[in-house]
C-alpha cells in the first residue's frame, strides 16, 4: 500500500498491487529485460477490467502500442506536445510497468550538466584514492544501463545542445565510456535499457535538437484529449483522488466540473461549444491544469465555506491559471464571460457569469 504520508508516490508504489496482479497473470512473451509483456503494459496504462487494471490515461491505443514497440527496439522515444498533455505521466507509467522503477529521471533545464546525466565523482574519495569505482557516483543514465532499465529525460530541449549531444554515443552504440577508469572504461547497456524523453512544443527553438540526435529518437506527439466526456471523466476521477489525499471527502459537483472542462476546452481551442470561432488564450489550459483547478475549487469550498465548491470559484481559478504570460488574456477572459457564457443555459453557467466581477478591474 502507498505510504499515506507521501504527497506523490512513484507510479510503481502507487500501483504496486495492480502491477503485481498483472505480473502473475501475464503469460504473453516479454521483450528482453521487461517485467511485463507489451499487452500487459498496455492494459496497465489504458485499463482492462478483466485484468483488474484501472485506466490511468486517455490516449489512442495506437500511440501506446507504437511507444511500446519503440522501447523494445534500439531507438529512444521522444514524447512531444503542449504542456499538460500527460507526457511525463505517460513516461512514468511506461517505466513503472516495464522496468519496475520510474525514478531514474533526469530533469532537463538550463543548469543541467553532463555529469547529472551520466556520472560524477565523490571528490573526497577521488582525492584520497584516485579515480576508481568507489569514487564513481552513477547518474540516472549509467544506472539505467547497468540495471537494464528505462531512463526518463524530462524536457530535454531545455538543456544546452552540447549536453543533449552527450547522449549520441550511448543511444547509438549502447555503451558509455568512462575514460578515468582506464581498462574498466566501457559500460555496456543491459537488455531492457532505453530512454524516454519529453519536450514541449512551446519550447521549440529554445535549444533545438541536432539532426544526429533526432535520428536516434522515434517522435510521438501527445495531443489534448479530443472527447469532452472522456476529459470530464478523467478530471473528475483525478480530482477525487487528489482531494481525498488532501482530506476533502468529495470532488466538486458534477455540474461544476462540466462547466470547468467545457470552458477550458473552449478557451484552449478557440472554438465554442456550438463550433463557432472565438478568441483563444495564449496560456495553456490543459487537462492537467483542469485537474488542478478542480482540486482548488474543492479545497476552497471544503475548508473555507464547508461546501463542495461552486461555479463562481471557477472564475478565480481561471484568473490564476489562465492569465499568466499575456495581459491580453485577462481581456479575452472578460469578453468570454460577457459574450459567450452569458448566452448559456443552466444554473451552473449562470452562476459562472454572475461571478465575473471576481476578475477585478
Amino acid at each position: 500500500m502507498p505510504n499515506p504520508a507521501l504527497q506523490r508516490p512513484a507510479a510503481e508504489t502507487q500501483y504496486a498491487e495492480e502491477l503485481s496482479r498483472l505480473r502473475k497473470a501475464d503469460r504473453a512473451p516479454r521483450p528482453p529485460g521487461w517485467q511485463l509483456s507489451m499487452a500487459a503494459v498496455r492494459a496497465f496504462i489504458l485499463g482492462d477490467a478483466a485484468l483488474g487494471a484501472s485506466a490511468k490515461l486517455v490516449l489512442p491505443v495506437a500511440l501506446v502500442e507504437r511507444a511500446l514497440v519503440t522501447l523494445a527496439s534500439n531507438r529512444a522515444l521522444l514524447l512531444i506536445g503542449e504542456p499538460g498533455t500527460a507526457k511525463s505521466l505517460f513516461g512514468e507509467l511506461l517505466a513503472a510497468a516495464i522496468s519496475g522503477d520510474s525514478t531514474l529521471t533526469i530533469q532537463g533545464g538550463a543548469a543541467t550538466t553532463e555529469d547529472q546525466i551520466k556520472y560524477g565523482w565523490n571528490y573526497a574519495l577521488l582525492l584520497n584514492e584516485g579515480p576508481g569505482e568507489r569514487a564513481l557516483v552513477p547518474a540516472p543514465l549509467l544506472t539505467g544501463m547497468q540495471r537494464g532499465q528505462l531512463v526518463r529525460f524530462e524536457e530535454i530541449t531545455r538543456c544546452a545542445a552540447e549536453v543533449q549531444d552527450s547522449l549520441l554515443s550511448v543511444l547509438s552504440e549502447r555503451v558509455l565510456m568512462i575514460p578515468e577508469l582506464g581498462q574498466a572504461a566501457a559500460i555496456y547497456a543491459r537488455a531492457g535499457f532505453n530512454l524516454i524523453a519529453t519536450a514541449n512544443i512551446r519550447d521549440r527553438g529554445v535549444n533545438e535538437m541536432s539532426a544526429a540526435l533526432k535520428r536516434r529518437f522515434a517522435f510521438e506527439t501527445v495531443f489534448p484529449i479530443g472527447d469532452l466526456d472522456q476529459e470530464l471523466a478523467l478530471v473528475e476521477r483525478e480530482a477525487q483522488r487528489m482531494l481525498a489525499e488532501s482530506g476533502v471527502p468529495a470532488a466538486p459537483p458534477r455540474e461544476v466540473l462540466e462547466v470547468l472542462v467545457a470552458s477550458f476546452r473552449e478557451l484552449r481551442a478557440g472554438v465554442d461549444l456550438d463550433g463557432n470561432g472565438m478568441e483563444r488564450l495564449s496560456s495553456v489550459l490543459s487537462t492537467a491544469e483542469a485537474v488542478s483547478v478542480a482540486c482548488a475549487i474543492g479545497l476552497r469550498g471544503h475548508y473555507l465555506r464547508g461546501d463542495r465548491g461552486t461555479p463562481g470559484d471557477i472564475v478565480e481559478a481561471l484568473l490564476s491559471s489562465a492569465v499568466k504570460d499575456d495581459p491580453e488574456d485577462l481581456k479575452k477572459l472578460r469578453r468570454y464571460l460577457d459574450q459567450r457564457v452569458v448566452k448559456r443555459q443552466g444554473a451552473a453557467w449562470r452562476a459562472l457569469y454572475e461571478a465575473r466581477h471576481r476578475l477585478g478591474g
